[in-house]
């Protein structure tokens, strides 16, 4: 019997830039200076877009937080909470996580295909810009 490979699908550039765009629009929307980071399924870097203004200790924030919700596969406020409520174990497992709401994890049909970080204010409000972007290209694909 051959053996068969799954399939996967990947997050491009292009589908980068649009979560981008759109989670740049909707943090101007309301004023806020942000750094956008999406990670392949990988946690590695596809893109990193800094607004103009936004501090430059966002942007390893934002990549963490993109970089820990596809490790983690949850949102980061999730790691957030679980530091919050003394749950530190999941630390020792290692990988650098950055356990501050703003992460989501990036799925199409079901499978993870990156993440999205936001930072730059408010942690809620960091969540809000990424979501933004994940609403996009789940519309884009629709």
């Amino acid at each position: 019997m051959p053996l068969v490979l799954p399939s996967k699908k990947s997050l491009t550039l292009e589908a980068a830039r649009l979560m981008a765009a759109a989670a740049e629009a909707k943090a101007a929307e309301n004023g806020w200076k942000v750094v956008i980071a999406v990670a392949d399924d990988g946690g590695h870097a596809l893109l990193v877009h800094r607004i103009d203004g936004t501090q430059s200790s966002s942007v390893p924030t934002a990549m963490g937080k993109a970089r820990s919700a596809v490790a983690y596969k949850r949102p980061t406020r999730i790691l957030e909470q679980m530091i919050n409520d003394g749950r530190f174990s999941f630390l020792s497992a290692g990988g650098d996580p950055v356990a501050l709401q703003g992460g989501l994890p990036i799925e199409i049909d079901g499978q993870l295909v990156g993440g999205i970080g936001v930072s730059g204010v408010k942690a809620s409000d960091d969540e809000i810009v990424a979501q933004a972007g994940i609403d996009a290209l789940r519309q884009a694909l629709a």
